[in-house]
Order: structure tokens, then C-alpha cells, then sequence
């Protein structure tokens, strides 16, 4: 038995950056600290956040007056941003903000408003049930949101004679993009493309890719909430049949595994690098 990483897995560039505030917070302030929603979307991670002393608060909390927050309390905002009401609220309740939202989701953000100010209407790919989205197309004033080129042939919302900008959520799917991208040139010259996908999202995709042909099984290891760690899982699946998606060393089923198996193990941005060891070490532990 054998076990093969991807060549790039685990936390990226926003998810470390986000951590590192906390941290940075939990040492230079003594105030009662909250971080709005899961500071990235890993139960692991967000369980280490309230050993340093951090408590949750939630967006519905917020909007209804059902939180805890007091003037001077400090507030971390997660990895994924938040919506433009939300910071309204935050600021208006006279916190002390940390603003940890990968600067990735900032950039899409400010472009959407730059094209706005143009006066071009916005398309915008991506779950429109995602936080990160969610907070992105709050900053528009109209913005037509589609999951996938299947969802998007079929709208006739699109006016070809109004100009357009086409943006994505960080986490989307490159390959789907790339066949979006191909439609769009074909059927509609109105629209201006942004192509602001996370590199380090592709690059996982691409590695995931890659591992999956490699190998005799595939863990992915994430939480099954995380948007990048669901397609890592779909990109395997598609190349190898035998591609599980795990939270942790709890959810590991050794019966997947035979002996003399090359095992992959990949896993997403949110992921911490000393659950992936876990899972190698029960791994190694029982072959």
C-alpha cells in the first residue's frame, strides 16, 4: 500500500489569511470576540477558533436583533465576506471589525461595482445559496445569477442590446467556465468576460485531476459544506469511481482500501494539514 498526495491540496492563500487574523486577534485583544458565521467551512477549524475564545455570530442573528453584540466587541469577518447589509449592521453597532474576506471575493466585489458605475448589467456565475455569493451580488443593484451553462442557455433574461459583465464565484469549476466562456463568445458579444477564479482553486482542481488517473482510490478530505471541497470530490469522481469525500480520520472507512492499493489524498482549501496527517497515520497504522 502506498499513499500519493496531489501535488497542491489543503489550505490556500485566504483560508491561512483568515486563521492568521484570528490568531492576530486573539492575542492583541481582550474584548469578547465573535467571528460572523464559520470563519472558513471546516467544523475542525471553527471548533479551534472557540479554543482561542472566539463565539459564533450568525447573519440571521444580526438581522434580527437576536444577537449579543455590544459596542466594542470585536468582530472577525469570515473568509467569504458578507453581505453589503450585514456590514451596515456591524458598523452601526459600533464593533471593532476585522475584515478577513479573501482578497480574491474583495477584488470580484470591486469589479462588480466598477461596472456598475459603467452602467453594465451584471451576469454572475455561481450557488446562489453560497455565503460568498451571497455577499458579492449584495453590492449590485440587479445582478442576473445562474448555477451553469444549462441554467444560463435557457434564461431569455439577457437583453443583447444592453452591455454586459460576467463574473464567477471564486470557487467555480474551470473546465465549466471555459465551456461558458466558449458559449457566450459564440451567442453574445454584449457580454464582457472576467475570468477572477481563484488560482489556487484551479490549481487544486487541476491536481485533483491529475491524482485521480494515478491512482487506485481517491480521499478527498473537507467538509462537506465547503464549495471547493465538493468539486474536488466531483472532479475525482468523474476519473475514479472510487473517490470518497471525508470530514476527518472518524469518517475513514478502511474496507475502501486494499492492500496493495496507491492511495490519493487531496483535500480542500479549508482543509488543516494535521487532519489529513490523522488520516495518513490511520492509514499506515492498518496496511
Amino acid at each position: 500500500m502506498e499513499i500519493k498526495r496531489a501535488k497542491k491540496m489543503g489550505f490556500c492563500f485566504g483560508v491561512r489569511g483568515a486563521i492568521r487574523t484570528c490568531h492576530r486577534v486573539s492575542e492583541s485583544e481582550s474584548g469578547k470576540k465573535y467571528i460572523l458565521g464559520m470563519v472558513v467551512h471546516n467544523k475542525n477549524v471553527v471548533k479551534s477558533m472557540e479554543d482561542l475564545g472566539f463565539n459564533m455570530v450568525t447573519e440571521e442573528e444580526l438581522l434580527t436583533g437576536k444577537d449579543s453584540l455590544e459596542k466594542g466587541d470585536i468582530v472577525v469577518v469570515r473568509a467569504h465576506g458578507t453581505t453589503n447589509k450585514i456590514y451596515d449592521i456591524l458598523k452601526s453597532r459600533e464593533v471593532i471589525i476585522y475584515d478577513a474576506a479573501c482578497v480574491f471575493v474583495t477584488k470580484i466585489r470591486d469589479i462588480l461595482l466598477e461596472e456598475e458605475k459603467k452602467g453594465n448589467g451584471i451576469i454572475f456565475i455561481g450557488d446562489k445559496e453560497h455565503p460568498e455569493v451571497k455577499g458579492i451580488i449584495s453590492f449590485g443593484d440587479h445582478v442576473l445569477i445562474f448555477k451553469d451553462l444549462e441554467e444560463l442557455e435557457e434564461s431569455s433574461q439577457i437583453d443583447k442590446n444592453k452591455k454586459y459583465s460576467l463574473l464567477t464565484q471564486t470557487t467555480y469549476n474551470k473546465d465549466k467556465f471555459q465551456e461558458i466562456k466558449k458559449y457566450l463568445e459564440k451567442n453574445y458579444p454584449n457580454i464582457e468576460i472576467f475570468d477572477r477564479i481563484c488560482g489556487a482553486t484551479y490549481e487544486r482542481q487541476k491536481a485533483a485531476e491529475e491524482l485521480a488517473k494515478e491512482v487506485n482510490l481517491v480521499i478527498i478530505v473537507g467538509d462537506k459544506n465547503s464549495s471547493n471541497s465538493k468539486k474536488l470530490f466531483e472532479i475525482s469522481k468523474k476519473h475514479n469511481n472510487r473517490s470518497y469525500l471525508i470530514q476527518d480520520e472518524s469518517e475513514l472507512d478502511l474496507s475502501w482500501i486494499k492492500s496493495d492499493d496507491v492511495v490519493g489524498i487531496t483535500a480542500g482549501a479549508s482543509t488543516p494539514e494535521d487532519i489529513i496527517i490523522n488520516i495518513e497515520n490511520k492509514i499506515r497504522g492498518n496496511f
